[in-house]
């Protein structure tokens, strides 16, 4: 993947997201909890919505995903991506929805519904995140 020329900027990373940042980059997909009322929340911010504690710690998630919506992008181009760029919204079983860029599995062949797992890889300017795959035999 090809980044020298990339229009993406580069990833804002807060001490309010570092955790997930840091997760993803050993493997990981990091859901932030509320500690006083367990709401999870994604993606990370600084105080529960429920409750607005502002504790909060970490459970892993389970990296098994149903797809949502999906959109296809062909313009514009930027060096950051291959094409058709097939991005998708997921829910986890974990009670959140995420959105990553889905690789891997041709466009006719999604279906709302379908199986997903996220598996983590390089993106623009070295950074780690989530896409989502094929699934492996997880049911």
């Amino acid at each position: 993947m090809s980044h020298q020329s990339t229009a993406v900027p580069p990833l804002i990373i807060t001490e309010d997201n570092r955790f997930w940042f840091a997760a993803a980059e050993q493997g990981w997909l990091a859901i932030q909890r509320c500690t006083r009322c367990h709401t999870l929340r994604h993606p990370p911010a600084p105080c529960c919505a429920r409750c607005q504690s502002f504790e909060w710690d970490t459970i892993e998630s389970s990296r098994r995903a149903n797809l949502c919506s999906y959109t296809v992008i062909h313009h514009p181009r930027d060096t950051a991506f291959d094409y058709p760029l097939v991005v998708g919204l997921v829910d986890l079983p974990e009670g959140i929805r995420l959105v990553a860029d889905i690789v891997g599995i041709e466009p006719d062949e999604l279906v709302a519904g379908m199986e997903l797992d996220v598996t983590f890889a390089e993106h623009a300017h070295g950074a780690v995140l989530p896409r989502l795959t094929r699934p492996e035999v997880w049911r």
